[in-house]
């Protein structure tokens, strides 16, 4: 390339760069929106509601907690339950105070601190449906690749869901799990079996609204693959089951096709989904999140079988990193084990879960 070009070049890249600004577009958005994240049920469990504000578009913070705040629920026949803040913008209930009670409306109730104008907030009253029994939570083995003569075979795992409600109460669903397996490092180790847990993270709800029959048959809750080592070993799933009313149906709904589609900031903006919180000092005022109030069941199921060609991603390719040393005019090449290959707390919890069943 000759000088002139190269100057040339290099001034229009210059150019170039010089005309790049970030741009953020206009929106109708509040400032800063609190966000209500929050979940009771009729179970004999800790609920928790999460508070945090929201931030607009380009300023690099998606949410923050908000500490301080008076919360409580209230039901129908005049109960009031206070909420205690174990973390920052977390607020729990008393187990041994609180437990949801199907047929009850509760209201949830928010009262900022000074630092955030001691402002007022409420949810509409909401009741708590009755949830059936999870009738059968089961899985297939699904062929991904048949074997053959120039490659073995590859099997996943398919989890099905089945449930129905004879009294045609629950219409509305919503399905979440969590799932837990062992593993095994290749080498001997202090810490060589481990268990490793993960939560869904899809949007599962099925509206059987428009059926004759409320039922739920071979609902595709999850697949595994073979390019996990979830199923080397052992492998369990707890599935909990949701009841909705139809305007918590439809708020999931929406937050799936944010989720789902392959889209920009024009197709859903967040402001677009309803919440069930409003302001009570100004009605201009939005809110985002929900208060869920849901009866809840729940099923667990281990899977010890067989897969093919699940992968192990302990290979030495993944376990050792390599570098060369010389010896005198000789170069040696010397393998590293990486943690991950030498303690399986890397990843996981070297101690068993209460529900492992030892079944081998």
């Amino acid at each position: 390339m000759k000088p002139i070009q190269r100057i040339i070049l290099i001034s229009f890249s210059l150019l170039l760069n010089s005309c790049i600004t970030q741009f953020i577009p206009k929106t109708n958005e509040d400032k800063k929106i609190l966000v209500v994240e929050g979940l009771i049920t009729d179970q004999p469990d800790t609920n928790t509601i999460k508070l945090s504000k929201s931030f607009p578009l380009g300023t690099g913070s998606i949410s923050v907690p908000v500490q301080g705040c008076n919360v409580t629920i209230t039901d129908d026949f005049g109960n009031t339950f206070g909420l205690t803040e174990t973390a920052t913008g977390t607020y729990v209930t008393d187990p041994s105070k609180f437990q949801g009670i199907i047929g009850r409306f509760y209201t949830l109730h928010i009262n900022t601190n000074a630092s955030n104008n001691n402002l007022n907030y409420q949810s509409y009253a909401m009741e708590l449906k009755p949830v059936p029994p999870i009738d059968s939570v089961y899985y297939e083995k699904v062929t991904i690749q048949e074997s053959n003569e120039f490659s073995a075979g590859m099997e996943g795992c398919q989890v099905y869901l089945n449930t129905h409600d004879p009294t045609n109460q629950c219409k509305f669903y919503r399905l979440e799990f969590s799932e837990t397996w062992e593993y095994q490092l290749p080498f001997t180790t202090t810490n060589n079996i481990c268990w490793v847990s993960s939560k869904s993270k899809e949007i599962n709800i099925k509206n059987t609204s428009a059926f004759a029959e409320d039922r739920i048959n071979r609902y595709p809750l999850n697949f595994i693959s073979n390019i996990t080592d979830r199923l080397r070993i052992k492998y369990s799933i707890l599935v909990k089951q949701y009841s909705l009313n139809e305007d918590e149906y439809l708020y999931w709904e929406k937050l799936q096709n944010i989720t789902e589609q392959v889209g920009g900031l024009y197709d859903i903006i967040p402001s677009s989904v309803p919440s069930n919180v409003y302001s009570l000092d100004n009605p201009n005022e939005k809110a985002l999140g929900y208060f869920s109030v849901s009866a809840s069941s729940s099923k667990r199921i281990f899977i010890k079988d067989h897969f093919a060609g699940v992968v192990t991603p302990y290979t030495n390719d993944a376990c050792f990193v390599y570098s060369y040393i010389w010896v005198g005019n000789i170069s040696v090449k010397v393998g590293t084990l990486v943690k991950s290959c030498t303690d399986c707390t890397v990843r996981g919890t070297n101690t068993a879960p209460d529900f492992w069943i030892d079944d081998k």
